[in-house]
């Protein structure tokens, strides 16, 4: 079967300028210098905007004592 109303391939094209992949923005962390995506908590050091937002280091320990428990029940 033909197509009767065929696109040119410049009019796919423009169609398709905008399927583009973004990628994502990076920025460095003002307190530890690592890399993080903008607009959220650095995953090193737990800050945000210049504050303290989490408390990696017992977040930390939490999923130590849990994972600690569930191999002790599994025992």
């Amino acid at each position: 079967m033909v197509v009767r109303m065929r696109h040119t391939k410049s009019h796919t094209a423009n169609r398709r300028s905008h399927h583009a992949l973004v990628s994502t923005g990076l920025t460095k962390c003002a307190n530890c210098q690592s890399f993080k995506k903008r607009h959220t908590v650095c995953a090193s050091c737990g800050f945000y905007r210049g504050k303290k937002v989490l408390d990696l280091i017992k977040k930390i320990e939490r999923k130590q004592k849990k994972e600690k428990a569930k191999k002790a029940e599994a025992k």
